[in-house]
């Protein structure tokens, strides 16, 4: 999958690489073959100019340098979908603890119904 991705976001450079704590997945993004950034608009030809533009500002390797949701959603392409008083931020990030358990399809599906009726009782 990472070579997939750097094949359109070009390889990262070193200080792209510096939020990866882990030595051996840097060692292993490094060994890659390196690639150059794909310009969007040649993926693209019949996309919108400021669709081109989020996906730029979103496809970024280094997650500081990446647009932020609330950026992106203040991005004039969205500008006819966008309503402040309908998006909240979330004071804290979400924590899905089911994520990590190791559970089978079915098992997961039932965890995503249950918490949807905890959110959204059926009447």
């Amino acid at each position: 999958q990472l070579d997939l991705i750097t094949k359109v976001v070009g390889s990262p450079s070193e200080a792209d690489l510096q939020f990866i704590s882990s030595d051996k997945a840097r060692r292993y993004i490094r060994s890659l073959p390196p690639h150059d950034r794909v310009q969007l608009k040649t993926l693209y030809p019949r996309a919108v100019p400021q669709a081109i533009d989020l996906i730029d500002k979103m496809l970024v390797f280094d997650p500081s340098k990446r647009i932020t949701v609330e950026q992106a959603l203040e991005h004039p392409y969205l500008a006819s979908l966008h309503d402040l008083s309908d998006e909240p931020c979330a004071s804290e990030p979400f924590e899905f603890e089911y994520e990590y358990d190791h559970m089978a399809e079915d098992m997961i599906r039932e965890q995503v119904y249950n918490q949807a009726l905890e959110l959204h009782p059926l009447p």
